[in-house]
């Protein structure tokens, strides 16, 4: 197949690191560096470019890049006609109102009236709107934090991760009003050959993205109580049981949800399960 995948990525930052990631447990090599604005994978069909994340949806509406890796709340706030191709559940983040501490908040129509420093004028916007709130919002590019502090404006809409940064400005977040995490973009004409690639490239990150939601599971368990214990560990079609050379006592292997992992895990050991392991699991595939 002659055809490539043209791949925008952030060039620095946290999401940058997390896609390289990503990458990396597909099976995907390619250089990463400081300094490189692109990079051709040495063992898929693809080629990557190193961008702003601000720049990304933008190349990708144009056809420079078949795919990006970008912020949901950029994709959103840059309108760029792209089409989300699939949620990768790393980089999560929300954006959030934030006023100085000891200001009162009632609720969001505190801010009738009032000035807004922001990176994500849209968002914002429509979100007011919806609210029926009228503010002045005035975009900045950076240091949205220091706008209350230099008189610029009363309260600042800003992305937020742990809060700390928040914290140190002396600002209390009040109000979340979008929460986004790192999408996988594309633009929506790709030629067949190219939406091969994406298939093939789609199946090794949901392979990737279900182990990281799994825990393999192997136990010992009293042959009374193994219809308790199996109806726990489903598995990704049933458990599988064998007998130990102990006799009344078998063997489960299974595969557990993350999401039902501890409460599950407690349930099989009040059911008489005993010697309990649990391995990550690299890959999963159905």
């Amino acid at each position: 197949m002659s055809s490539v995948l043209r791949i925008a990525l952030q060039k620095s930052g946290r999401l940058s690191e997390d896609s390289y990631q990503l990458f990396k447990e597909c099976g995907i090599r390619f250089d990463y560096g400081t300094g490189k604005l692109k990079s051709v994978s040495s063992n898929f069909p693809a080629e990557f470019l190193f961008l702003r994340d601000d720049d990304i949806p933008g190349y990708v509406e144009d056809g420079v890049a078949d795919l990006g890796i970008v912020g949901e709340n950029v994709a959103v706030e840059t309108g760029r006609p792209v089409k989300t191709v699939h949620k990768l559940g790393f980089s999560k983040c929300r954006l959030s109102i934030a006023i100085p501490r000891g200001t009162d908040w009632t609720g969001i129509h505190n801010l009738d009236g009032k000035n807004i420093a922001t990176s994500y004028p849209n968002l914002l916007g429509r979100y007011l709107a919806g609210q029926g709130v009228r503010a002045e919002i005035h975009e900045i590019s950076g240091s949205v934090e220091i706008a209350p502090s230099i008189g610029l404006a009363e309260a600042v809409c800003d992305i937020v991760s742990s809060g700390s940064t928040l914290m140190s400005n002396g600002l209390k977040e009040v109000e979340t009003i979008f929460r986004s995490e790192a999408i996988l973009i594309s633009r929506p004409d790709l030629d067949a050959d190219k939406q091969v690639l994406v298939d093939k490239l789609l199946f090794r990150i949901k392979s990737v993205q279900a182990a990281k939601n799994n825990k393999y599971i192997v136990l010992n368990a009293p042959n009374h109580a193994l219809g308790q214990i199996t109806a726990l560990l489903p598995g990704m079609k049933s458990p599988t049981v064998t007998p130990l050379a102990t006799e009344g006592w078998s063997s489960v292997h299974s595969v557990l949800n993350e999401n039902e992992f501890w409460e599950n895990i407690e349930a099989i050991r009040a059911a008489g399960a005993e010697g309990i392991l649990v391995i990550p699991i690299e890959k999963m595939i159905y």
